[in-house]
């Protein structure tokens, strides 16, 4: 089964159904942009190209031109986003802001025209995503990657149909679709580069068929996940909160997990360290445990909910 057919199977492309699609240009976006042109339609289908302004005005220029270009050549329309200025003293690293902007782009895309949103994440981006989060994060979720399906209409078709980096570059030779380089990919500042460069092959080199391992590990872990996910929506049964009590007789991995969701649940993002304090959280009899990530836990009239921990006052002084 050629690449085509292979993400023609994932259904993520529909035929005839609108999708936005996220394009760099470089050799993974612009595979999946031939991709959606040819199996969603040209008419479906529209590129976003997202300046962020990080290289310099003629670096931007360049690339939209680029975008235009090949947007023109497959016959799809394109849409470019100006990101506003980074604030220098945001918190956070710069590729997790600039990842922030195009999905909050792509989303707003998508709503518009009752798109999906297709990103050109690959089965390699999977392998050093996992092998990034397993060193930064503890807790299982390090170990399930990206889901090639979301629930709020984000897909990743190549990832769905298990593309690889190199096939992506094969194909855009083959269809002769000039691609982009970006040099932060291969900046060892950033710690993805020396995931990539660094520790990928360093696995290959103690098994060849380490990504491949990699890869079917997060996929059956998405898998497992699903059922504990199930686990704790019924042991809490529609509750924001559970007796302390009752959080105290639960298997210490199921705790764990109930008190994990609790405040992701507040907080609306992933909360790994929560888990690590069931202990420290079963023994305070009243009063409130911040847990990191935004989170606090908090005893009350015997039972134990989360929200978010309230912002600093800044000194008048």
């Amino acid at each position: 089964m050629d690449l085509l057919d292979r993400i023609r199977a994932t259904g993520l492309l529909p035929p005839g159904e609108p999708v936005v699609v996220l394009l760099s240009g470089g050799r993974d976006s612009t595979c999946l942009l031939d991709a959606a042109a040819r199996l969603a339609g040209t008419a479906s289908t529209t590129a976003l190209h997202v300046d962020h302004g990080l290289r310099g005005p003629q670096a931007s220029a360049r690339e939209r031109e680029h975008c235009a270009d090949l947007a023109d050549r497959l016959g799809v329309a394109l849409e470019v986003h100006a990101a506003p200025p980074r604030d220098p003293e945001a918190d956070g690293n710069v590729h997790a802001w600039a990842r922030e902007v195009r999905h909050a782009a792509g989303h707003a895309a998508a709503a518009a025209r009752g798109a999906r949103l297709a990103l050109g994440h690959t089965a390699t981006d999977q392998v050093e995503t996992v092998l990034y989060r397993l060193a930064t994060s503890p807790g299982r979720r390090a170990l399930l990657g990206m889901a090639a399906q979301r629930e709020d209409g984000l897909v990743r078709p190549l990832l769905a149909a298990r593309v690889t980096r190199e096939e992506t570059a094969a194909h855009c030779a083959g269809r002769d679709l000039p691609v982009l380089e970006d040099p932060s990919n291969d900046d060892p500042g950033f710690a993805r580069a020396r995931v990539r460069h660094g520790l990928v092959p360093a696995l290959a080199a103690v098994d060849a068929r380490a990504s491949d391992n990699i890869l079917r590990t997060a996929e059956l872990l998405r898998e497992e996940a699903a059922v504990l996910d199930e686990l704790i929506a019924t042991t809490l049964a529609g509750r924001d909160r559970i007796p302390r009590q009752e959080l105290r007789v639960l298997p210490p991995a199921l705790a764990r997990l109930v008190v994990r969701h609790l405040a992701e649940q507040a907080t609306g993002a992933l909360c790994p360290r929560a888990s690590h304090r069931l202990d420290e959280l079963l023994a305070l009899e009243s009063g409130a445990l911040d847990v990191g990530d935004g989170a606090r836990l908090v005893v009350r009239r015997g039972e134990v909910h989360a929200e978010r921990t309230p912002p600093l006052r800044r000194s008048t002084a």
